[in-house]
C-alpha cells in the first residue's frame, strides 16, 4: 500500500547514491523542490535509503522552515544501527565529512529487515563495522556473536540480525539521551558522552576524504577501528590482547584492516579538520580496555605516525 492510497500527498525526490547525495548542490535542489511543493510545518520529510540518504533527509528537515518533522526508513544495516538514529544530520564539503549539519531528532525510525535482502554481502559486512564498534566500546557480547559465526550476523532471515540491530540501537539511544549535542566532553567533567559513538571515526573519516568518498563508510570505519586500537597500544593505554582482538574480529568479518603506505601527510591533514578537534589539538576516542572508552586529547605526533605505520601495507 502506498502513502498516496491512504490520503497522503506525496512529493518524491530522487537523490544520487551514497555520499554523492551529501553535497550542497543536492541540498539546495531538495529545498527548491520542497518550496515548489509548498511544504509547511505540518508536513514531514521521509528519508528512505542508506545512511547517506538519512543524513541528507535529516538536514533538509532540520533547515526547512527552521525545522520540520523527519521520519527515517533505513534500508541498509549501517543505516539501521547508526546513521538513522541519534539525530545527527549533515552533508560533506571539500574540507571534510559531515562538517556542515545540525542535530535534529527523527520523529520515528522504521526498520524493515526485509530490505536487507536487496543488499550485496559487501554492504551487509560494511554495516557490521558500526555494530562491532558498539561491541568494542559498550557491549562485548557482540564480539562473541561474531566469533560464533559471521554468516548468522548478516543473515536477514535469521534472528541474530534483528537482535544485533536492537542492541546497537539501545546503546546509541542511551548515549544520545544523555548527551544529545555532544557537549559532555567539553565541560569540566570530561565525561566521554556522545563522543564514544565516534570510536574509529577520526581516522575513518580521513580515509573517506582522502579517497574522495569512494570507500564504503563501514570499510573506512573498520580501518579506523584498527588504527585507533594501534594508537592506544603504542600509547601504552591498551594491552596487546585487546588491540589484537580488533584485528581478529575485523578480519573474521572480511573488513579491511590496512591502508596504503605513503599517505600519512594527507590523512593527518584530514584528521585535523575532524569535528572533535579543539584548535590544533586532535582528540581521539580510545579504549583503556574492551568496554572502557575514554577521550585522549593531543596524542604525541610520533605516536600518531607509529599507529599509521602499524596499519600500513
Amino acid at each position: 500500500m502506498r502513502l498516496a492510497d491512504v490520503g497522503f500527498t506525496v512529493t518524491m525526490i530522487e537523490i544520487p547514491e551514497a555520499e554523492d547525495a551529501k553535497t550542497a548542490s543536492v541540498l539546495v535542489s531538495c529545498w527548491d523542490q520542497l518550496g515548489a511543493a509548498g511544504f509547511t510545518r505540518s508536513d514531514a520529510v521521509v528519508g528512505v535509503g542508506g545512511g547517506a540518504t538519512t543524513d541528507l533527509a535529516g538536514f533538509v528537515a532540520a533547515t526547512w522552515l527552521r525545522g520540520i518533522r523527519v521520519v527515517h526508513v533505513p534500508t541498509s544495516l549501517l543505516g539501521m544501527v547508526d546513521a538513522a538514529v541519534g539525530g545527527k544530520t549533515g552533508i560533506n564539503t571539500a574540507a571534510g565529512k559531515n562538517l556542515v549539519g545540525a542535530f535534529h531528532s527523527p520523529s520515528g525510525v522504521l526498520c524493515d529487515l526485509d530490505t536487507l535482502l536487496t543488499l550485496p554481502r559487501e554492504d551487509l559486512v560494511a554495516g557490521m563495522a558500526e555494530v562491532v564498534k558498539v561491541g568494542f566500546t559498550s557491549d562485548p557480547s557482540i564480539l562473541a556473536d561474531v566469533r560464533r559465526g559471521v554468516d548468522a550476523c548478516i543473515d536477514p532471515h535469521g534472528d541474530l540480525v534483528a537482535d544485533l540491530v536492537r542492541r546497537a540501537v539501545v546503546v546509541k539511544a542511551e548515549v544520545v539521551s544523555g548527551d544529545f549535542r555532544e557537549e559532555s566532553a567539553t565541560g569540566a567533567s570530561r565525561k566521554i558522552g556522545r563522543e564514544v559513538l565516534n570510536y574509529g571515526h577520526t581516522f575513518g573519516h580521513a580515509v573517506e576524504r582522502v579517497e574522495g568518498y569512494r570507500w564504503r563508510h563501514g570499510a573506512a570505519v573498520s580501518v579506523g577501528l584498527r588504527y585507533v586500537a594501534e594508537l592506544a597500544r603504542v600509547g601504552g593505554r591498551l594491552d596487546d590482547a585487546a588491540a589484537d582482538e580488533h584485528l581478529e574480529i575485523l578480519t573474521l568479518l572480511g573488513l579491511p584492516t590496512t591502508y596504503p603506505s605513503g599517505r600519512w601527510p594527507e590523512l593527518l591533514e584530514a584528521m585535523q579538520l575532524d569535528k572533535k578537534a579543539r584548535g590544533s589539538m586532535l582528540r581521539f576516542v580510545v579504549l583503556d580496555a574492551i568496554g572502557s572508552p575514554v577521550t585522549w586529547e593531543g596524542p604525541d605526533p610520533a605516536l600518531l605516525a607509529r599507529a599509521y605505520e602499524a596499519v600500513s601495507e
